[in-house]
């Protein structure tokens, strides 16, 4: 039997300050992490994991959504058991200016990821 949690869970995420250019770029170039961005940016809200479009396996998913979190671009936390993304389009718009948005432009006009 399973301990109970006596502590909140929590997701480490890295300043933006210490997060480079080419980190970012590096995990924006992958199609299915570029679709995970578009979602968030279209919805308007933030998302738990299960709610995303992907074709890909949940825990292939799952690996995309750490590479966002590690550069940046995403940031997770929990409500209950539940893991949440919101995209820190904020703060991205002050560490590299004009870069999420046009990245999400430029990504509209291709086609959907497929399984990679």
């Amino acid at each position: 039997m399973a301990r109970p949690r006596t502590t909140a869970r929590t997701v480490e995420h890295p300043q933006l300050s210490q997060v480079s250019l080419q980190q970012v770029l590096e995990a924006l170039v992958d199609p299915v992490r570029r679709g995970v961005v578009s979602q968030l940016a279209k919805a308007g809200e933030d998302m738990s994991c299960g709610r995303f479009e992907s074709p890909v396996s949940l825990s292939t998913l799952t690996h995309h959504f750490s590479v966002l979190r590690e550069a940046g671009v995403i940031r997770q936390y929990y409500v209950g058991t539940t893991k949440m993304n919101t995209l820190r389009s904020q703060e991205m718009q002050e560490r590299f200016p004009g870069l999420l948005t046009a990245i999400l432009t430029a990504s509209a006009a291709e086609p959907e990821p497929t399984a990679t």
